[in-house]
């Protein structure tokens, strides 16, 4: 398979408003991207539209050679996984870290399905893996903001999915959280036989080592796309905020600083 993810010529438009305009982009195995972009660009309704929940106007979406609209996308929903803070609000605030977890094979919300001894083995195996294994019986409501998102990276994890969509994951955690969940994320990137993954955020501080490339959206058409270090530049990254951007990297990590006159 020459792509996990391709996206070719897409456009959303709702009433007079075009959402995104002629969106190509194609993720390869071995590869991990960011999604950088100002309010408003398009990086939203790009994953609503990669997940089958935003129908595109025209173009062509493919998730491992299966082609949205010709395949059921219910199924390849499992070769997915997401993590987003959309998701939060939908999880019983007394369903525990583990059911959660497990949720995640039968791309459910409010585990209903008969589950396994396996399901509890590989939960298990999971919540440990993401540094949780204390959580396993506590319940969602008393779970931090950075204890939230490992667990739902174990639930995503859950379906063994190709593809992993990290939807702005350190919103809402503090410095030290949003940095011990940003090593973690560059364990998971180099972990052999894991999955592609999408880092999506406003902050190229968040850009771990590992990611290999960058997609610039603005105005709901790609600015920029590549190899990171030909895309995460003072010039490009001002160009896709309208701004005058300062950009400088050390030991693998980025700082972007906005210059005002």
């Amino acid at each position: 398979m020459p792509y996990i993810l391709s996206v070719s010529r897409l456009c959303v438009a709702r009433g007079k408003t075009d959402i995104l305009r002629g969106v190509n982009w194609t993720v390869k195995k071995g590869e991990h991207w960011v999604i950088l972009g100002p309010n408003g660009c398009g990086k939203t309704s790009l994953l609503k539209s990669i997940t089958g929940y935003l129908s595109p106007t025209s173009g062509e979406i493919a998730l491992l050679g299966n082609i949205y609209g010709e395949t059921d996308w219910r199924e390849l929903r499992l070769k997915l996984g997401i993590v987003t803070s959309a998701l939060q609000a939908s999880i019983p605030p007394a369903e525990t870290a583990l059911d959660t977890v497990v949720s995640g094979r039968y791309a459910q919300l409010d585990l209903w399905a008969a589950t396994t001894r396996g399901d509890k083995v590989e939960g298990r195996r999971l919540l440990k893996f993401v540094g949780a294994s204390h959580l396993g019986a506590r319940e969602w409501a008393y779970l931090s903001q950075g204890e939230r998102q490992r667990v739902l990276i174990a639930r995503a994890l859950m379906a063994r999915p190709r593809l992993l969509i990290l939807d702005e994951p350190c919103a809402g955690l503090d410095p030290v959280a949003r940095e011990e969940f940003l090593r973690f994320v560059e364990a998971l990137a180099k972990k052999r036989g894991g999955p592609a993954l999408v880092l999506v955020t406003h902050h190229a501080e968040e850009i771990m080592p590992s990611f290999t490339h960058a997609l610039l959206l603005r105005g709901g058409k790609v600015f920029a796309s590549g190899a990171k270090a030909q895309v995460i530049t003072s010039r490009r990254m001002g160009g896709a905020f309208g701004a005058r951007i300062a950009v400088k990297q050390a030991k693998g990590r980025y700082l972007a600083s906005v210059i005002i006159a």
